[in-house]
């Protein structure tokens, strides 16, 4: 489906190449100042328009708020904000029709809906759709107010973790018609102690649900995370400091049996290499019946992990949001 949540509820629709894209969005309490303005800081994060190893298509990403605002504020009622496309190349996509490229969407997707998903750009399944949960995670950082503060960073770009490595990395996949994955921790300070529902809707199951949904995503951790299985529980047991809950370490992530504890949430998230790469590949033609080179044109991105990091980060905070709606 592709609904979620339940007190801030977001529908996302549209497709790489349609007409347009965008996000509704059910449970904004009325009140709240919104504009255009507010998304365009957050929409550019999603861009990074000309950034080495981001694709060349270029979009203006206007948002077009058509219903939920009034007078500046939100009504109370859903919320839809859409995105027209403009820049388009569909015809680089007609050969994955029967010659589907490895490890990405084309195959299983044309298996699942019978042939009738819309394959240009990677149709719906496309990491252009994330525009609607950017824009969702604009609403959501609103309604958390300003006492909370949620921010992602780029920690690690194929195997590296300077910061320093990253742009030659990128350009030396770019060189090879390669790609390579990334790195992004997400952190939330301020966040209130008694947020989650366990047992299903624990923060850790809501905000990884979320974090899942982003395409290229294939790992998701808390606090120390897996290191944290490496080691004793004395190592990894977060002692309380004060009344107020604060800890003298924080491996649990500011999480504890599924519900904040009021210190700053830690989350890291894995993103895969791009799967739409240059380099010749052999694999499956069904159109000639046989394994056959495969290479991939168009625009694509060498590092998807570059535009990722505001995509977390408003999963984060959506998270967040229809936790402490609830809590409300």
């Amino acid at each position: 489906m592709n609904s979620f949540g339940n007190n801030f509820r977001i529908t996302i629709f549209g497709e790489s190449h349609g007409e347009a894209l965008g996000v509704v969005i059910d449970g904004t309490p009325a009140g709240i100042p919104l504009s255009v303005a507010d998304f365009e800081a957050d929409l550019a994060r999603r861009r990074s328009s000309g950034m080495p190893g981001t694709t060349p298509r270029r979009e203006s990403d206007t948002p077009e708020i058509v219903s939920g605002l009034h007078n500046g504020h939100t009504t109370g009622a859903p919320l839809t904000v859409l995105f027209r496309n403009e820049n388009t190349r569909s015809g680089d996509y007609s050969q994955f029709a029967q010659h589907p490229r490895p490890s990405h969407a084309d195959l299983v997707a044309a298996r699942k809906f019978g042939g009738h998903n819309d394959p240009r750009g990677g149709g719906h399944f496309s990491g252009r759709v994330t525009l609607g949960l950017v824009a969702a995670g604009v609403v959501a950082k609103k309604i958390l107010g300003t006492e909370v503060r949620v921010a992602s960073e780029i920690i690690e770009i194929g195997g590296s973790r300077n910061p320093a490595d990253f742009e030659g990395i990128i350009a030396a996949a770019m060189h090879d018609r390669d790609s390579v994955g990334g790195v992004i921790e997400c952190r939330a300070t301020g966040v209130p102690a008694g947020l989650g529902e366990p047992f299903f809707d624990s923060i850790e199951s809501v905000a990884s649900h979320l974090l899942f949904s982003i395409p290229g995503v294939k790992g998701v951790e808390f606090g120390s995370g897996f290191e944290g299985a490496r080691r004793r529980g004395s190592q990894n047991n977060d002692p309380i400091t004060d009344a107020l809950g604060t800890t003298a370490t924080n491996n649990s992530g500011g999480i504890d049996g599924g519900i904040t504890n009021g210190n700053e949430i830690v989350a890291r998230v894995a993103v895969k290499p791009t799967a739409s790469i240059g380099r010749p590949q052999q694999t499956w033609n069904f159109a000639t019946g046989r394994v056959e080179t495969l290479e991939i044109g168009g625009r694509h991105d060498a590092c998807i992990a570059l535009r990722a990091a505001v995509v977390v980060e408003a999963a984060l905070a959506i998270a967040l949001a229809d936790a402490a709606l609830l809590r409300r």
